[in-house]
């Protein structure tokens, strides 16, 4: 038996000195470290990330060995169990109570692939072990029911304190409500904006979420109702801006992001997705052909100040999932999957820091004359 002064304390006051990464403060005043446990020249405890996505938990793991064998001694024996809980700012919110982040998935252009990127980040998060939810609110042109193999499927509808809600769809592990579930594959919703309005609203209050730690919300390209809507519906978490590295590209989605900032809005931008960042052929996958330009989101990113959440290169893999019903992180294309895996990670790692640093997002209320 050593002479080291093991204690609960000593455990503690050991684990001050460990900082976590984002939030640059200690794990110990983050009340991160729970249910310690001592033994003969032996500890073990639990370190609660922020979220199941982390990035960086072998780094926190071994500082937290690294500070128990410099402060206390070098041959305790640790073991450090990782876990998570999602921390969020909406927590007793009015509207989608159980649901942590409401994250706005938005491009100033369509064609640039914000669906594909939606999708497939919400399946990576959600294999990561988080509890992940899309609302597919491009009602004129809804893509989810086709990218998750969900075409015929349609919501169920159940009785919760005496009122009828939907039952979004659940594929791959991720809950799903779409205007595609309950309209005909071949008809065109023609609507003026204060119906498509209304059926956004009806996605939120009307739909039994339950329980979330990402609430995904794919966005209809340009800046519409449907963007004024969500904001004054629910205080919205942040949001992720989707382009493509080509100069026309990079114009419209500045103008997506600006409406975000603008002072009455005020939602945090968590960062930008380049998508199509360069063509991959299959028979050469570490060949990059930069078609569509490159460096423009990287440059949109700098401009603003927000991080660059991740690049995401044009592979036939990522199309041929999508038409498929089977998002690409999950059909194992490597290099796509990989990039989707590694971007949904920095998302995460965004809304953790923002949820540290930041206020709640307050939702947008509308001054009438």
């Amino acid at each position: 038996m050593s002479d080291y002064k093991l204690s609960k304390e000593s455990v503690l006051e050991a684990l001050g000195h460990v900082e976590e990464p984002d939030l640059k403060r200690d794990i110990v005043s983050l009340n991160m470290v729970k249910d310690i446990e001592l033994g003969v020249d032996q500890v073990m405890f639990t370190v609660v990330l922020t979220t199941p996505a982390c990035p960086l938990k072998e780094v926190i793991r071994k500082r937290c060995e690294d500070a128990i064998h410099t402060h206390i001694g070098p041959t305790i024996e640790v073991k450090v169990n990782m876990t998570a809980d999602v921390t969020s700012t909406r927590m007793a919110a009015p509207v989608l109570p159980g649901v942590k982040n409401i994250i706005a998935v938005a491009s100033g252009k369509g064609g640039v692939g914000k669906s594909t990127v939606t999708a497939n980040l919400a399946v990576a998060l959600h294999r990561s072990g988080a509890k992940v939810g899309i609302i597919d609110a491009d009602i004129y042109g809804p893509s989810m029911p086709v990218m998750f193999g969900a075409e015929d499927l349609q919501p169920g509808v159940s009785q919760i304190d005496g009122k009828n809600m939907l039952q979004p769809i659940q594929q791959y592990g991720v809950k799903l409500m779409s205007i595609g579930f309950l309209t005909p594959p071949d008809s065109a919703v023609v609507w003026r904006g204060p119906m498509a309005s209304q059926a956004l609203r009806q996605f939120f209050a009307d739909t039994n979420w339950g329980d979330l730690d990402y609430l995904l919300i794919d966005l209809p390209p340009g800046t519409s109702d449907i963007h004024l809507t969500l904001v004054q519906t629910v205080p919205v978490t942040g949001a992720v801006i989707v382009t493509t590295p080509q100069k026309v590209a990079l114009a419209d989605a500045i103008k997506g992001l600006a409406m975000f900032r603008q002072p009455q809005i005020n939602v945090p931008v968590l960062g930008v997705v380049e998508n199509m960042a360069w063509f991959t052929p299959a028979e050469l996958p570490t060949h990059r052909y930069p078609i569509f330009g490159q460096g423009g989101g990287q440059q949109l990113a700098d401009k603003f100040s927000v991080p660059m959440l991740g690049q995401i290169p044009l592979v036939q893999g990522i199309r041929e999932a999508g038409d498929e019903g089977q998002p690409v992180v999950i059909s194992g294309e490597p290099i796509a999957a990989e990039a989707f895996r590694s971007a949904a990670e920095a998302l995460a790692q965004q809304v953790a820091i923002r949820n540290a640093s930041l206020d709640q997002t307050q939702r947008v209320e509308i001054q009438r004359a």
